[in-house]
């Protein structure tokens, strides 16, 4: 039997936070620890059979897990403690798990920390060491938390009808190897869903390999995808892998399809039906063992039909096809968006208790947001860095009133011009001046001077 003590007897200056996950099939242990635990975490949740984890992990997205290592009555080897360890890796890397088990087997806790766990605890336990063990597991989870757009780089999937359709047939397609073609707007995550895929799937453990086709230049789209050997050019002094050997085993990310010129579509095309590449310069075919996704803002049955784009290549990519609907048409979402990225920037900017007015969040959802989740995203950092206290009034709140791609007015001069295409490339770069410059065809000094002269 536990004794159960209050949390004040420990720590009693910390303030609850995050969610845990209680895995234990002796009801007791459960009612103990969840009892012990509620003054430290803001959220605690038990249950008794592990196989509700993937449920679990899914909707309460827990910062900690507390797992036992034994669940079948007369089985102590701690095999099922390490085989769910090791789907939470897997399917929730940034998870920390704790583990826990009534066997003081050094070995197995080796073991366990071996495969990722960030802690071991023998019972019977100390309450102390037990909420000092989870409570640096919580820590060390929040410890290299991403700044980068969405959540640690994992999907927001929101509440809306269309994206629970959507994330429905993700969690089908994930585990398949087929090729899927994703579509949607600028900044509706398209790069972040590819992700998720890549870590649903069983090729997780693999690398995930990103190249942004509008950035390649046709010089160079064989050696980048395909590779070269040693003199295959004046500058390939030794032989180097393209983007399909790095990608062996786990996911080739091909953003931005649509910019593909017609004939490098061709090479593409052999790639992927031979199922092999040759490096430039040389002559041995290389074997390749990849899953395919590709991402595009454009119509490409359209490019096809304009004969721009190759049907044949289209079929070979678009086995599945996602659409990640615009952010206008998931207005639901768009608060909580607002908010997760609103904690993100007020602990980055130091400025911890910064809240939304009700005006300013029934702006953001009236607003259409034609730049999507990167647009709120940059306006929420904004808002945060220029606001005088605490709180947010919709006058903190910019947004775009018209589609990016349709002029107010026609140009009337060079100047204007430039402007505008300057302005249209930095967006589609997402900010990455290194893109803009090569995709526009001039040095990265030449870019800083335009945008000073243009103010942009």
């Amino acid at each position: 039997m536990f004794a159960f003590l209050t949390i004040s007897d420990y720590f009693c200056n910390e303030m609850k936070q995050g969610t845990i996950l209680i895995v234990d099939d002796n009801r007791n242990i459960l009612t103990t620890v969840k009892m012990l635990l509620e003054d430290t975490f803001e959220k605690t949740v038990a249950i008794a059979n592990p196989n509700n984890i993937p449920a679990k992990l899914r909707d309460e997205r827990p910062d900690v897990v507390l797992l036992d290592m034994n669940f079948q009555s007369g089985i102590n080897n701690g095999n099922e403690g390490l085989y769910w360890l090791r789907h939470i890796r897997k399917t929730s890397p940034q998870t920390q798990v704790v583990l826990f088990t009534a066997y003081a087997d050094i070995e197995l806790a080796v073991t366990g920390i071996k495969e990722g766990a960030a802690d071991f605890i023998v019972k019977p336990f100390d309450n102390a060491k037990l909420i000092a063990t989870l409570t640096e597991a919580y820590k060390k989870k929040h410890a290299g938390k991403s700044t980068a757009a969405g959540d640690e780089g994992r999907m927001y999937w929101g509440t809306s009808p269309r994206m629970a359709t959507l994330r429905s047939t993700v969690e089908k397609v994930a585990a398949t190897d087929a090729n899927i073609l994703i579509t949607g707007e600028n900044g509706t995550g398209k790069e972040v869903l590819t992700n998720e895929i890549h870590r649903l799937s069983h090729r997780s453990a693999g690398r995930l390999t990103a190249v942004d086709m509008g950035a390649v230049s046709e010089t160079l789209f064989e050696s980048e995808l395909f590779g070269h050997v040693k003199g295959a050019f004046t500058d390939a002094k030794a032989d180097r892998p393209g983007k399909f050997e790095l990608a062996e085993g786990g996911t080739l990310f091909l953003d931005e399809i649509g910019n593909l010129s017609y004939a490098l579509q061709a090479k593409l095309l052999t790639a992927l039906q031979r199922r092999s590449i040759v490096r430039v310069g040389g002559s041995r075919q290389i074997p390749i063992d990849v899953r395919l996704v590709c991402a595009t803002n454009k119509d490409l049955e359209e490019m096809v039909a304009r004969g721009e784009f190759r049907e044949d290549l289209l079929y070979r990519i678009n086995t599945i096809r996602l659409h990640l609907p615009p952010l206008r048409e998931r207005k639901d979402d768009i608060v909580a968006l607002a908010r997760m990225f609103l904690d993100r920037y007020a602990a980055m900017y130091n400025k911890p208790g910064t809240a939304f007015t009700p005006a300013a969040e029934r702006k953001m959802e009236a607003l259409p947001w034609y730049g999507n989740i990167r647009e709120l995203q940059h306006s929420v950092e904004k808002a945060v860095i220029l606001s005088d206290g605490a709180v947010i009034t919709e006058h903190d709140i910019s947004g775009s009133t018209a589609p990016k791609d349709r002029p107010a007015a026609e140009p009337q001069t060079i100047d204007e011009m430039e402007r505008r295409l300057i302005g249209k490339t930095i967006d589609d770069c997402g900010g990455n001046l290194s893109q803009v410059a090569q995709r526009l065809g001039v040095s990265r000094q030449t870019l800083y001077n335009k945008i000073k002269k243009y103010g942009l």
